[in-house]
């Protein structure tokens, strides 16, 4: 977990906060430099001992981080102090061919697919634990019932399974198109000056073939400068993650308020406190989950705004997406991070969903009551009047039974009888296709592993 600031433990929580750290930028950007050294060599443009020696130099750890941020304002970005102190570092004989046939772009645009490559193998990672678990949830509550909830009030009854089953769903969107975008769209830029690489002097195809191998990113047909779906694209899909687990969080954190209660965290001793009400114990990592999530949206704003790139290099529009991206990585990655805790933490209780179900005396479910009337009437009650009649009942039920005053309405006691009505108001005969949609859902996510 990141420590360097006042908000990096709940903000900048997980693995992935260090993959986009400015240590990691300096490395991801040497990569290139050393890559492009031994692509260079492999297709006989520079020695192959000047490709040894600079790659021997490539390593973050020699190199002052805050005297690159600092240089940075001389040309507008780090890679060219950076690229000049590797050329200083470089042995004389070799210093002629570091960044040979590159541009600042190409080195910073390159390290950024490299940092995304690696922030979405880690998000990911935990993005499958999380998917895992809500697999097993939706398994083990398949037939829980428990209250369904349109503009926060009680609608019909659904599973917990089936909720668990819907979160899910959202997950393995968000895998599929991690996956895609990590084997499609992450590609190198190699393009020079303008998009041609001239200075390489016809030799710029094979060293940007060889170079796409190297670094294990995808070879574009030609340099993306200033064509920015590639950044675009892997801000939506971090976007789509924040919003899969913005979803996720936010149930938990409503079915886990005090008058709901039907989920809980249960995180080691002292999480989830409060620092003056000491009978708090609120679900911490989902509402972390929830607040790392909603960072998302704005941050891909900011990088589709950004995409307007004009000619063949952009003045400011590229810098304005360094900042963002970065951002939308660490913050995409808290995200996940902390909605693998709350789903490691999370208990269901299956009493307290029962309870919920019953408080209203079974009003939850008397839609099952006029379409059974409809059904047995054989055309005697139309689907309007059993409505009516049906509402009129609940509007009378906080002062009776509902059982007794359905059974004791005139137009329902003719076809239905307090037995049958009963055993229509009871929650779990009314799931309709519940435990089917999660045996799908799990056979979806099976599929996948």
């Amino acid at each position: 977990m990141a420590t360097g600031g006042l908000f990096d433990g709940v903000l900048a929580a997980g693995p992935v906060a260090e993959l986009v750290s400015d240590r990691a930028w300096v490395q991801a950007m040497l990569d290139f430099e050393a890559a492009l050294a031994a692509a260079s060599a492999a297709s006989g443009v520079i020695p192959a001992e000047a490709a040894t020696a600079i790659e021997k130099c490539c390593r973050a750890e020699i190199y002052d981080i805050a005297a690159l941020g600092a240089d940075a304002v001389r040309i507008g970005n780090p890679a060219g102090p950076l690229v000049r102190a590797l050329t200083a570092r470089v042995e004389p004989a070799a210093a002629a061919y570091v960044h040979l046939g590159a541009t600042s772009q190409d080195v910073i645009d390159t390290a950024a697919m490299l940092l995304s490559a690696r922030a979405l193998a880690a998000l990911r990672t935990d993005l499958h634990v999380c998917a895992t678990r809500l697999a097993q949830l939706a398994e083990e509550h398949a037939g829980t019932a428990t209250v369904g909830r349109s503009l926060l009030q009680q609608a019909l009854p659904v599973t917990f399974g089936l909720t668990a089953a819907g979160w899910l769903g959202g997950v393995i969107a968000a895998l599929d198109r991690i996956d895609l975008v990590r084997r499609e769209r992450l590609a190198v830029q190699f393009g020079g000056a303008v998009g041609t690489l001239a200075a390489l002097r016809g030799n710029g195809i094979p060293v940007l073939s060889e170079l796409a191998r190297r670094l294990e990113l995808a070879e574009p047909s030609l340099a993306w400068h200033t064509e920015r779906s590639r950044i675009a694209e892997v801000a939506g899909v971090l976007g789509q993650t924040c919003g899969a687990v913005a979803k996720i969080a936010r149930d938990i954190t409503l079915l886990a308020q005090t008058e709901i209660a039907e989920v809980r965290e249960q995180g080691p001793p002292g999480s989830g406190g409060s620092s003056t009400m000491p009978h708090k114990q609120n679900p911490v990592a989902a509402v972390l989950a929830a607040g790392s999530a909603a960072q998302g949206p704005g941050l891909v704003a900011d990088l589709l705004a950004a995409g307007g790139h004009e000619h063949q290099r952009a003045a400011g529009a590229w810098h304005a997406e360094w900042r963002p991206l970065t951002e939308l990585l660490r913050s995409a990655g808290s995200a996940v991070h902390w909605l693998r805790v709350c789903l490691e933490r999370l208990q269901v209780d299956p009493v307290r969903m029962r309870d919920n179900l019953e408080s209203t005396g079974g009003l939850l479910v008397v839609e099952n009551v006029a379409i059974e009337l409809v059904s047995v009437a054989g055309g005697a009650v139309g689907r309007q009047e059993a409505t009516d009649v049906v509402a009129a009942c609940c509007l009378r039920a906080s002062s009776g039974d509902l059982a007794e005053l359905l059974a004791a309405d005139s137009t329902i006691g003719k076809f239905l009888n307090r037995n049958r009505i009963e055993e229509l108001l009871d929650p779990a005969s009314y799931l309709g296709s519940a435990a089917e949609f999660v045996r799908r859902a799990l056979r979806d996510w099976q599929s996948r592993l």
